[in-house]
C-alpha cells in the first residue's frame, strides 16, 4: 500500500484516530515517524496553521506548511487555502505553552519532502496512480497525487469526448485514477482518457435499436455530437434549439467499427444539471506502455505511447 496518499484519505482511518487519541499515542507516533492527518482549523496572522489533533492542538509553523514556502516558490495562498481541510504531517515536538497546556509542533513540509523523494520522483510515464481532485480551472484539473503535492491534468486529456469545462467530468474532492504522462524532475503531468476504455470496449455496451441517454457536447453545421460514454460520442442530425450541455435521449441507428462511427437519431432533449458520476475504469493495472483507442478494423489509428 502506498503510504503517500492524497490528503484526506487517512483522516478517518482507525489507525490515524488511535494515534491521536491521547498524548502518549501521539508521542509514540512521533517516535515512529508516522504520517498523520487532521483538519486545519485556523491560519493565524503569521500564516502558521493550527490543527485540531483531538487530544491537543498542533501548530505547523509557516515554513513547515508546504514545500517551497521557505524558498518563495510556493505562495502563502497554499497555506491559507488549507483551513477547514485535512493536512498531513509528522509530529516533531510535544511541549507546553506558558500556561502549561501541551501542544505539538508539526511539519507538513517534511512529509511532502519524503513523498517527493520516495514516491513522486520515482514515477515514470505510463504509471497508474490514485489522486484526488482539489480544484478546477478552465484549462484543467489540479489533482493531489500524494500528501498535498499537486499535479495538472489538462482538459484535453480527461476523455476522448470533448468537454467545455473540467466540471463536466469531475467534482472537487472526487477520487480518481490517472496515468502519468510525464515526470520532469518531480513535476508530474497526468492523463485520464486512457483508463476510460477503447472505442470497442465502449461501443460493446450498446446495441442497434436501443434508445439511451446522453449529453450534447457540440453542435456543428453537419450535426450534433452526443456523448453516451466519456470515451464515446455519436452523431445525430442537427435540430434547432439544441445547445451544448443539454441532456438528450437518442436512438442508436447504426454502429460502424470500421469508421468509428455511431449514428444517432435525436428523440428528445431536456435540461441536464446532474453532477458528473465517478469514472468507470476499463483498465485496472498499475502501468501501461501504450493505449490504442481505435478498433483493429479501422484505417484510422488513435494511440497514446508512454515513453
Amino acid at each position: 500500500m502506498n503510504d503517500f496518499m492524497p490528503e484526506g484519505k487517512k483522516l478517518n482511518t482507525d489507525s490515524n484516530r488511535q494515534a491521536m487519541a491521547h498524548p502518549a499515542a501521539l508521542a509514540a507516533a512521533m517516535e515512529n515517524g508516522t504520517i498523520l492527518e487532521a483538519r486545519a482549523s485556523v491560519c493565524d496572522s503569521s500564516h502558521n496553521l493550527i490543527v485540531d489533533l483531538g487530544c491537543m492542538n498542533g501548530v505547523i509553523p509557516r515554513e513547515e506548511c508546504a514545500l517551497g514556502i521557505a524558498q518563495g516558490t510556493t505562495r502563502d495562498i497554499a497555506i491559507i487555502s488549507r483551513v477547514g481541510k485535512p493536512v498531513c504531517f509528522y509530529v516533531t515536538k510535544i511541549c507546553a505553552d506558558r500556561h502549561g497546556i501541551p501542544y505539538a509542533t508539526l511539519s507538513r513540509r517534511a512529509v511532502q519532502q519524503q513523498c517527493m523523494e520516495h514516491y513522486v520522483e520515482r514515477l515514470r510515464a505510463g504509471d497508474i496512480i490514485d489522486g484526488r481532485v482539489t480544484h478546477l480551472e478552465q484549462f484543467g484539473a489540479f489533482v493531489d497525487i500524494g500528501c498535498g503535492i499537486p499535479s495538472l491534468m489538462s482538459i484535453d486529456t480527461m476523455s476522448v469526448s470533448r468537454i467545455a469545462h473540467p466540471s463536466d467530468r469531475f467534482t472537487v474532492g472526487m477520487d480518481i485514477r490517472a496515468v502519468v504522462r510525464s515526470n520532469e524532475g518531480g513535476r508530474i503531468s497526468l492523463s485520464h482518457r486512457e483508463l476510460l476504455g477503447t472505442w470497442t470496449e465502449n461501443a460493446s455496451l450498446f446495441n442497434i435499436g436501443e434508445t439511451v441517454t446522453g449529453i450534447v457536447r457540440s453542435v456543428e453545421e453537419y450535426g450534433v455530437f452526443v456523448e453516451i460514454m466519456p470515451n464515446l460520442a455519436g452523431l445525430a442530425e442537427k435540430r434547432e434549439g439544441i445547445e451544448p450541455g443539454c441532456g438528450a435521449s437518442v436512438y442508436i441507428k447504426s454502429i460502424i467499427p470500421e469508421r468509428m462511427k455511431i449514428k444517432l437519431v435525436l428523440v428528445d432533449t431536456f435540461p441536464y444539471d446532474c453532477p458528473p458520476s465517478p469514472p468507470r475504469y476499463f483498465f485496472e493495472g498499475s502501468h501501461m506502455d501504450r493505449f490504442v483507442y481505435s478498433p483493429l478494423c479501422s484505417d484510422k489509428r488513435i494511440e497514446t505511447r508512454f515513453l
